[in-house]
């Protein structure tokens, strides 16, 4: 087994763009052509992305606890993806082209090293916020020294640190690589032997994917599980202390001082503890950030085992091929839309988010508007200058006027 010569240019092999039949399968392996679909869906990406991670750094910047503990977590993990998304129009191009790298041999390892390097981070950084939560909500009182924001910065630049390390391999073996057959030039890595590959493999696997879905999964079990025991003990206090009002009503005799309000069965559960809004946002926003995390990138990890299947001979056959080939850009596709969802995920599902989102908005318009009429101020101001400046030289050719006919 040899695989010294293997390609994984974070898209797929280049023969991909060729759309012919992999080579002793029948026409119905046909490789899908990827030179529009991809740049199309990486440009939509990118648009929404970079705005809407902007805007998250914009008002995360401008907030009253821009230095709390989840907002420096939130930020860092927007630049990240920020980071990402203004490389990707060039991973676009490339597969516009055919998977033809036309932007230099040092915008190849970078575009590449940026690749992975979010793939690290973006990871490291949920997970971070994600622990973050379980400290605040399960254990908000003995976390107050942990969630320091000064510890959450020194932990940001341990990410960062630990990001750049992992992807520092794919820096070092990323380059241009000549395909002579198909008269491309690839942004790829050349793995010296089978232990580079199978170990970045793994590692991509397990220390990008496994280990950290583990502990967020376990932060938000817990979360869950905290919250739900707080809302079933707040409902029997409530109904405890509604079933007491309703005892207290009664006179002396067993009768109503006055019209008695219903009393619950303790076990009716019809009150709403913890305002019921709340805790369903809070719970939607657990759930949402596990599925989106596992969504985007599951299916991603799964082409890769595969082809780490492939790669120790466990698994054959066209079928292989075919799935390795064309689904491992598409599952790219929905790993990096990570990236653009975050900032719905984190900022802009909490109404306090959107608050000061519309309060930074509102600043803007009125700054704007104020430089308006500043400016229109100070045209009419000029007018009115100019105007009084030739009239008084009116005056004074009349005045001149005057003069010589006398």
């Amino acid at each position: 087994m040899e695989n010294s010569n293997y390609f994984f240019n974070s898209t797929a092999s280049p023969n991909t763009s060729t759309a012919s039949p992999t080579p002793s399968c029948g026409e119905e392996w046909t490789r899908i052509d990827m030179s529009t679909l991809i740049p199309t869906i990486y440009s939509i990406i990118a648009i929404f992305g970079t705005v809407g991670n902007v805007l998250a750094i914009s008002v995360l910047a401008h907030s009253s606890t821009s230095r709390s503990v989840a907002n420096t977590f939130m930020v860092n993990l927007c630049v990240a993806d920020l980071l990402f998304l203004l490389a990707l129009p060039l991973w676009a191009a490339y597969y516009s082209q055919n998977y033809n790298w036309t932007f230099g041999r040092v915008t190849c390892k970078i575009c590449g090293a940026l690749l992975h390097f979010n793939l690290y981070a973006s990871i490291f950084f949920i997970m971070c916020m994600s622990m973050d939560r379980y400290l605040a909500i399960v254990h908000p009182l003995r976390s107050r020294s942990a969630r320091d924001p000064k510890i959450a910065r020194f932990t940001c630049i341990v990410v960062w640190v630990l990001a750049c390390l992992c992807s520092a391999p794919t820096l070092a073996l990323r380059d241009i690589h000549a395909i002579p057959q198909l008269n491309i030039e690839v942004c790829g890595v050349k793995y010296p032997n089978d232990t580079w590959f199978f170990a970045l493999a793994w590692m991509k696997v397990i220390v990008g994917f496994v280990l950290p879905l583990i502990v967020i999964c376990c932060c938000y079990c817990i979360i869950g599980r905290h919250l739900l025991a707080d809302t079933g003990l707040v409902r029997m206090q409530s109904t405890t202390q509604s079933v007491k009002k309703c005892v207290e009503s009664k006179d002396q005799h067993g009768k109503f001082e006055r019209p008695p309000t219903p009393c619950p069965h303790p076990r009716s559960g019809n009150s709403k503890p913890l305002e019921g809004r709340g805790l369903q946002r809070v719970l939607w926003t657990v759930a949402a950030v596990v599925i989106a995390f596992f969504l985007c990138w599951f299916p991603f990890h799964c082409v890769t085992m595969l082809d780490v299947g492939k790669a120790y001979g466990w698994l054959g056959g066209c079928w292989v091929d075919w799935t390795i080939e064309n689904l491992m850009p598409i599952t790219l596709c929905l790993g990096f839309s990570n990236s653009a969802i975050n900032p719905l995920l984190y900022c802009f599902i909490g109404h306090h988010f959107r608050g000061r989102l519309g309060g930074l908005c509102k600043g803007l318009c009125a700054c704007v508007k104020a430089r308006e009429e500043e400016h229109n101020s100070q045209k009419r101001g000029s007018f009115s200058t100019r105007l009084s400046s030739f009239s008084r030289k009116l005056s004074d050719l009349k005045d001149l006027a005057m003069v010589e006919n006398s």
